[in-house]
């Protein structure tokens, strides 16, 4: 089998913007099918992927399409979990889109079932594949910074007034709230980067009064390891910190901006359109090293296509899932600690 029938069950911003583009750039890939109720957007499904087939549920698709080689699960984080095991028991290899599930036990109820079943699992955490992500991880494994003590993550924004989206007016027990939304992102890379975490403290404000789940988020990690990980989320910051700074024992690092895989998949980009993907200009790279002696050094690219790719490879060659689902696991476990600790959010 030269290329696989990889089917979409959601086509809203995550399937249509994130996961298709992605699937459709990899050779050994393509978007066979899209499980979607609106009419809108089975018509945007069939405009940008040709020969698409269109299923208004996932229960249809799993029990009449034979031409689908994947399941994407990419539907509101209250259906990830369920929607995931029907997949599984379809005989169909998933990816759910982060975060894994609403709850560790659901995530992990998950990971049992694929074991059962003796099929391929993993979670588009695919902020791995950042550009800042991935220079602090080659600086790291080049033992730059000596012994990391301290890192420093952010996403914020500025966005005063909420858009209404069921992430921002929704309950928290339906996944909604920034803590599950770009915490996913942030408590992930922090454990890909420094492992085990043996401290968990967090702070959860709701600051806007037509949400009903956390908009602004602390929280701090202590790691197996000695490092301290502290991670800044908000939908209402007025001025935007670093995105990463990582503190050394020998040398530091410090970057502002995000990673513009994002924006430019939003704006219709894709990355096989022949220009370069995932880079940045030497305006927007990081500085690094300590006291006085300090220099900007270039931003690795950004490299999104790789989870896909890395998937491909799972199911064609036998390599590893890009993502162990196990460890989507432990980021909710911390999570949902983490939302224990701090209490219910308050305006």
């Amino acid at each position: 089998m030269d290329e696989l029938g990889v089917a979409i069950v959601g086509y809203g911003l995550a399937g249509s913007v994130f996961h298709a583009p992605l699937i459709a750039a990899d050779p050994r890939l393509r978007v066979a099918a899209v499980v979607t109720s609106s009419r809108e957007r089975a018509l945007q499904a069939r405009a940008e992927h040709p020969g698409v087939r269109v299923w208004a549920t996932a229960e249809e698709m799993f029990a009449e399409d034979e031409d689908v080689d994947l399941a994407v699960i990419a539907t509101p984080n209250r259906t990830h979990a369920e929607l995931a095991t029907k997949a599984l028991a379809a005989g169909l290899p998933v990816v759910v889109d982060k975060p894994f599930a609403v709850t560790a036990a659901d995530a992990e109820a998950v990971v049992e079932a694929a074991e059962r079943a003796d099929l391929p699992l993993s979670v588009f955490q695919n902020r791995r594949w950042d550009n800042d992500f991935l220079t602090v991880r080659g600086l790291m494994d080049a033992g730059e910074f000596g012994e990391v003590r301290r890192f420093e993550s952010r996403f914020e924004r500025w966005r005063p007034v909420s858009k209404g989206g069921w992430r921002e007016v929704g309950a928290a027990a339906d996944g909604a709230g920034i803590l599950f939304d770009l915490g996913s992102h942030l408590v992930d890379q922090a454990v890909a980067l420094f492992g085990p975490v043996t401290e968990v403290y967090a702070e959860l404000d709701r600051r806007r009064p037509d949400v009903q789940a956390d908009d602004d988020a602390f929280i701090a990690l202590t790691h197996a390891s000695g490092t301290r990980s502290q991670l800044w989320m908000s939908a209402v910051a007025p001025q935007l910190g670093p995105r990463l700074r990582v503190l050394g024992s020998e040398s530091g690092y410090t970057v502002y901006g995000l990673d513009p895989q994002e924006a430019d998949l939003r704006a219709g980009r894709r990355p096989d359109d022949g220009r370069p993907w995932g880079t940045v200009a030497a305006d927007s790279w990081g500085t690094f090293g300590a006291g006085e002696d300090l220099r900007t050094i270039p931003t690795v690219p950004g490299d999104y296509p790789a989870f896909y790719a890395g998937m491909a490879a799972t199911l064609l060659d036998g390599a590893p899932a890009p993502v162990d689902p196990r460890d989507a696991v432990e980021t909710l476990r911390i999570l949902e600690y983490a939302r224990h600790v701090a209490g219910p959010a308050e305006s």
